[in-house]
């Protein structure tokens, strides 16, 4: 059957993105989607603006303290916008408070240190699915509400031959379950490891704008708002190939979030949405549902789209349509192990555009050794518990793909087979499908 023409129509530069009718919308456009959608609006501020130069930065000088009082000194009359003018600014971590934009002004480039004592102290955060004490994010916030990140400048992060880098541990061990949070402690203190600050990190938030910025050089994750409430991010930049662990946009455990206009070409995931590790997740139960991705354009990368693999207080109602993907290795990539939890249901995908990919839908359940041991096994079936993870209700609809070497590659769970998953109108130059432990799939 042959789809109709996409709706939309894409410039592959930053920025670049493009409607039919021209450059990308001010206001936000209502929200559909196949579940209830909450409206999303832009966080507003009150008029007081305020620059860095104000309080004391100077262009390539290390200039938190100035930066960091001239937020909190707003935040304090009640908030408003703080200015980082045209040039180049140093800076340590910084901390949004409640009712700020920080704004980019054009030709505002903010460069952010690669050394451990510019993040200092620890503050709380997530790590690939658990909670942590460790630098957190070169922009942080906590517990805040309404605040943004805006304008036309540039982010830029330290290079990987900077002391952040070379000092990270590789991975959140499963030993820390059952650890009490405040002895979950990584300051890099006496040469020991840390782990890598996001780009843009806030946590249990309300109320987040993200548009207009660009990342470049990231050393790790670049938007990952965790524990957060209403997030938009639209119309902006990440400029992150090159290495490994850099996606574009982790929305982890967190609700009602929309993403639009973005252009990402990234070293790891373009957009995944997370929720959560093992006990640690499960035990907590936030999911991370409510998610609408439209009008993007998703470069180079692991995966286009990635649900998990961190996935224990489940992924739920999410719905990407109108987006074009140009080379991820998998386009669709949903991903759990078997002792992680959770899983993911109500998950959409509509009118796609995928100019190359090695393969078109992933879904393992399975994982490898490497990670897991013998829990990669398909057999023995093991016991269903609170560490069973399952998938369900997911939909693949008007997906228009220019070349691939799988259609699909569906890996289920003997105890928990994958349920439910459609295929409609696919248009594919190759049809080779390999299932494993799916329950019914229905082809239109």
């Amino acid at each position: 059957m042959k789809l109709p023409l996409l709706t939309v129509l894409f410039w592959t530069g930053c920025f670049g993105v493009m409607t039919a009718v021209g450059q990308v919308p001010v206001d936000i456009e209502p929200i559909q989607a196949p579940f209830e959608m909450p409206v999303l609006e832009r966080p507003s501020f009150p008029g007081r603006t305020l620059s860095i130069t104000s309080t004391g930065a100077k262009p390539s000088v290390l200039c938190t303290q100035a930066i960091q009082k001239a937020i909190d000194k707003l935040a304090a009359k009640g908030g408003g916008t703080v200015v980082i003018p045209q040039g180049e600014w140093l800076t340590g971590r910084l901390i949004l408070r409640s009712n700020i934009n920080l704004r980019l002004e054009e030709g505002a480039e903010l460069h952010f240190s690669g050394e451990i004592k510019d993040y200092l102290p620890v503050v709380r955060t997530r790590n690939e699915g658990v909670d942590i004490l460790s630098l957190g994010a070169m922009i942080y916030a906590c517990e805040a509400e309404n605040i943004a990140l805006t304008g036309s400048g540039k982010l830029v992060s330290p290079d990987t031959g900077c002391e952040l880098y070379l000092r990270q541990e590789g991975g959140v061990e499963e030993t820390l379950e059952g650890v009490p949070l405040e002895q979950r402690v990584f300051d890099g203190a006496d040469q020991t490891k840390i782990f890598l600050p996001v780009f843009f990190g806030p946590v249990d938030c309300k109320n987040i704008l993200v548009e207009g910025v660009s990342f470049e050089q990231s050393v790790f994750w670049n938007i990952a708002p965790t524990y957060c409430k209403n997030i938009i991010i639209r119309n902006i930049c990440v400029k992150s190939y090159g290495h490994g662990r850099t996606d574009g946009i982790d929305i982890d455990s967190s609700v009602n979030a929309l993403i639009e206009y973005v252009d990402l070409d990234c070293g790891d995931d373009c957009i995944a949405l997370k929720a959560g590790r093992g006990n640690d997740g499960t035990d907590r139960n936030r999911p991370t549902e409510n998610v609408v991705i439209r009008h993007c354009t998703l470069k180079r990368s692991v995966g286009g789209v990635a649900i998990g693999s961190e996935t224990a207080g489940k992924i739920r109602n999410v719905y990407a349509y109108d987006c074009m993907m140009e080379n991820p290795q998998t386009a669709f990539l949903i991903k759990t192990r078997r002792p992680r939890g959770g899983g993911g249901e109500n998950l959409y995908f509509e009118q796609i555009h995928i100019r190359s990919c090695k393969t078109v839908v992933s879904i393992d359940m399975l994982g490898s050794a490497r990670f897991v041991g013998d829990w990669a096994e398909r057999f023995p079936a093991r016991p269903v518990g609170k560490l069973t993870p399952s998938f369900r209700d997911i939909s693949f609809k008007g997906i228009v793909v220019d070349s691939c070497s799988v259609l699909m590659k569906a890996i289920g769970l003997p105890e928990s087979p994958i349920e439910n998953v459609t295929l409609q109108d696919i248009q594919s130059p190759n049809g080779q499908m390999r299932l494993q432990d799916i329950g019914r799939i229905t082809f239109q």
